[in-house]
């Protein structure tokens, strides 16, 4: 069933607090949802558009951030919609942790189409995906498996995580390898090619709690480490790590986006905000929320702005760069 709710745009734009000097400005926007849509993840689609999964109503969302308009899809009975990215087409993949299956959803019809994992994967817990250069899209869940899905033959294929629980956010780089990061494992996984292997690699500290990464333009991957309450950067090539603490007493980094420039974004629950790191100059800038509790669980972007999900105030938040 679709339900299509015309909301007003929020109208309201926040200077970000700059935490240091010669500080990245930028420009912040807020879109409003219906009530209890508890929005997790977002995807931007190149037409204009963005994804959400509205999580604690069983829906995916759409926003026209030009009208603020917003279209809900019920995506069936039970379902939790946790992560979302769009194909090449535009249409929408979502992981679904509440009907244990990838569930696709066409751009024109608006038409839903579940695909259950298999039963050796049964209350996966369905978190994140992407899609590689092959476009295959690989997913992760936290009660300890990864797979991957052909959307051309719907071939589904899953394979149990290494140390069990905790594959959480996933990545591709530049050329092609794929990587997850394990927030109860502690550990960052490369998939091999085919799938049926993973390689660890362990940051220096233990107990960090990678959470989610992200790649940028060279392949060194960047992850929020939730319980270090740090911004990590692992070179493969060498397994070289640096970190870098939030600001703030006892930084939560939640979600991890970087985007074009090789600007780093992160969301951190302690100071409520969207935060923004330089690789350059290594210093932060912090855009709070204007709303207690936001919870920003996921970033995504596309070229001059950067989206998050609001999930504690049922809203959609861009930055323009």
């Amino acid at each position: 069933m679709l339900r299509v709710l015309t909301l007003p745009l929020s109208g309201l734009l926040l200077s970000g607090l700059l935490l240091t000097t010669g500080a990245h400005a930028a420009e912040v926007k807020y879109f409003d949802l219906p009530k209890g849509s508890g929005p997790h993840d977002v995807a931007p689609t190149a037409d204009g558009k963005v994804w959400y999964t509205a999580q604690r109503l069983g829906s995916l969302g759409r926003l026209d951030p030009q009208t603020g308009e917003t279209e809900q899809i019920s995506l069936g009975k039970g379902s939790a919609p946790h992560g979302v990215v769009a194909g090449p087409d535009g249409d929408a993949w979502i992981t679904d942790g509440g009907l244990n299956a990838i569930v696709h959803v066409d751009s024109e019809r608006l038409g839903v189409e579940v695909i259950p994992l298999p039963k050796e994967a049964a209350n996966a817990n369905l978190n994140t995906a992407v899609f590689d250069d092959d476009g295959i899209l690989w997913f992760t869940g936290q009660n300890g498996f990864y797979g991957r899905l052909d959307p051309t033959t719907r071939a589904l294929k899953v394979w149990a995580a290494p140390k069990g629980k905790g594959p959480y956010g996933i990545a591709v780089t530049p050329d092609g390898e794929l990587w997850y990061a394990s927030l109860a494992g502690g550990y960052v996984g490369h998939i091999d090619p085919v799938g049926d292997k993973v390689t660890r690699i362990d940051p220096p500290s233990a107990a960090s709690g990678p959470r989610r990464l992200w790649s940028d333009s060279v392949g060194r991957l960047w992850i929020s480490q939730w319980s270090a309450g740090q911004l990590a950067r692992l070179d493969p090539d060498n397994n070289q790590w640096k970190t870098w603490k939030l600001p703030g007493d006892h930084p939560q980094p939640y979600a991890l986006y970087v985007d074009g420039m090789d600007q780093v974004w992160l969301s951190d629950f302690a100071s409520n905000a969207i935060l923004h790191f330089d690789p350059q100059s290594e210093r932060f800038t912090t855009y709070p929320s204007d709303r207690e509790h936001a919870n920003v669980r996921q970033l995504l972007g596309r070229p001059g702005e950067v989206w998050g999900a609001e999930s504690g105030a049922d809203r959609l938040v861009v930055i323009h760069e």
